[in-house]
């Protein structure tokens, strides 16, 4: 499966979830830690995990391999490696803290709209 095939998979997985202003990097010129970073937020902790958990099952679903997951349950912020496409997956207040949008700045968006429905 293609990393863009990842994207997609975790991209809607994570609306039918129903994660909050799901944006992708494309890392590729930027760094070498993976192609896509992807990043979203739950309304709670709760939510944070459900949405983990729903990318999970899916990318498993599709033949992904996932590579680690960072977090507890009940984490402000998880982190799900699936190799070349890493998720971010955090609570709105955890997001505005760290931004990872901003650090990542140089990265260009990748237009996810089409997988979400919401």
């Amino acid at each position: 499966m293609t990393s863009a095939e990842k994207l997609q998979v975790a991209v809607e997985a994570a609306d039918k979830k129903h994660a909050e202003e799901i944006v992708a990097l494309n890392m590729e010129e930027v760094s070498l830690l993976a192609d896509y970073f992807v990043i979203m937020h739950g309304n709670s902790e709760r939510q944070v995990q459900a949405i983990v958990e729903g990318i999970i099952e899916a990318e498993e679903a599709a033949g992904v391999t996932v590579q680690s997951v960072e977090g507890k349950k009940d984490s402000r912020w998880m982190l799900i490696d699936l190799g070349d496409v890493v998720v971010h997956v955090f609570t709105k207040e955890e997001r505005a803290f760290y931004n990872l949008e901003k650090l990542w700045s140089d990265a260009p968006l990748v237009d996810v709209h089409q997988w979400i429905t919401a």
